[in-house]
């Protein structure tokens, strides 16, 4: 471990390294009794390879023949207040692209710096089925009709599910099409399936009641896609993390300024808006990936997930305040693939096993852009993004030892995306 590496408040110390930079050996040994320690119980499957009974894939895959091993190391300790207290927990990332680790690793060092606190600030699924009429005029009277119905749809909806509900309808006129806007809270599960056929029977009904020429129960298809509409009304969780990081806390460990970030971050909007992007986060595709692949979620979610807004603003106390707003996390703490394997044992780590803990994980991943986004924007200011990639990426070059070099040396990113 780095002698100089103080623990950080709260009891969570860092994460063992070798001095080598080597995955292996007995650095890596200290660090699986570290998770197991932090997550409360044995993690076999995680740092023991214990394998899974196929029959516990059952639902979750066809033609089942074995588990993709994805690498899996750890950032933090991340500490932040949630909506349930302060958490403080070590962050399970599942991926193949040298630094990224490293980078939030070293984001979560900023974090707990400025004590960043993270939000569910709205929750609801929504989804979008079309149906067909013969002109507007019919689509605007089946708009009137189906506001008629919204307390049958509910109450239609509850007799299918125990855990959701159905608790908004708003029907909105396209041309002749009506595009039946339906949000419901799904518990600790992302819902999908619960959703699609609390909207199939909806639609159902006011296709029944309208005379409808046709519907879709997927007519307007935001499922796994960046849209606008999801940006802006979001969809699963909305979350916001946000942290003021003291100037001097970002000269040390990211060499660079609160005026160097505030100046960057108005270059990339502007280059934001060129492109038409709903994502004007940085690297937030980078951190959600890697952790709903390492819990167990479905990642091709990511896509409506790492849209979103980072803000970086010196304050009138001359540090940085900086905060991303994720309007569209699906994610989920029960059901899919999150009860067994690996992805049991990461969302424990992260204190976010089972029912009651999908808003402190959607809270967790907030923060985990957010120290992402932190970490990266320093690395292009102080123009150390390349040099950490050359040194901690698969095309680093090696020693005369035939070791690759450390990440311990030098003054670049590397030096300091301590965790």
């Amino acid at each position: 471990m780095d002698a100089q590496e103080p623990a950080p408040a709260g009891g969570l110390p860092p994460v063992p390294r070798a001095p080598d930079g080597a995955a292996g050996g007995p650095a890596c040994d200290e660090r699986r009794r570290l998770v197991e320690r932090a997550a409360g119980r044995a993690l076999p499957h995680l740092v023991g390879d214990a394998p899974v009974d196929p029959e516990r894939t059952r639902g979750n895959v066809e033609n089942f023949v074995g588990f993709a091993r994805v690498p899996v190391g750890i950032a933090g300790p991340l500490v932040v207040e949630t909506s349930g207290g302060p958490a403080e927990v070590y962050v399970p990332m599942a991926t193949t692209e040298g630094a990224l680790v490293a980078s939030h690793a070293r984001g979560m060092r900023l974090l707990r710096a400025g004590r960043a606190r993270s939000r569910v600030v709205r929750e609801g699924l929504s989804q979008h089925p079309v149906l067909v009429y013969a002109d507007a005029d019919g689509a605007l009277r089946a708009a009137e009709t189906a506001r008629a119905l919204a307390d049958e749809l509910r109450a239609r909806v509850a007799e299918t599910t125990r855990h959701g509900a159905l608790v908004d309808v708003r029907p909105e006129v396209l041309g002749r099409r009506l595009v039946l806007r339906l949000v419901f809270t799904t518990g600790d599960a992302i819902g999908i399936n619960m959703a699609a056929r609390g909207a199939d029977l909806a639609s159902a009904r006011v296709a029944e009641a309208t005379g409808a020429l046709a519907r879709y129960v997927h007519g307007q298809d935001v499922e796994k896609r960046a849209n606008a509409r999801a940006l802006v009304e979001g969809r699963g969780r909305s979350v916001v993390a946000d942290v003021t990081v003291p100037r001097a806390a970002l000269a040390e460990i990211a060499r660079v300024t609160p005026e160097d970030l505030a100046a960057i971050a108005r270059t990339y909007a502007l280059g934001f808006a060129q492109l038409g992007t709903q994502n004007w986060l940085v690297q937030a595709a980078n951190g959600l990936a890697a952790v709903l692949i390492a819990c167990g979620q479905d990642a091709a979610y990511v896509t409506e997930a790492a849209t979103g807004f980072l803000d970086l603003e010196v304050t009138a106390g001359g540090d940085l305040y900086a905060a991303a707003t994720l309007p569209s996390l699906l994610v989920g703490t029960v059901g899919g693939g999150t009860g067994f394997g690996t992805a049991a044992e990461c969302l424990a780590l992260m204190g976010c096993e089972g029912a009651g803990t999908a808003n402190r994980f959607a809270e967790l991943l907030g923060a985990v852009v957010l120290a992402g986004d932190l970490s990266l924007m320093a690395s292009f200011c102080a123009h150390e993004f390349v040099a950490a990639h050359e040194r901690l990426g698969r095309n680093r070059p090696e020693t005369s030892s035939g070791r690759a070099n450390s990440p311990d040396g030098g003054g670049m990113l590397g030096g300091d995306i301590r965790p």
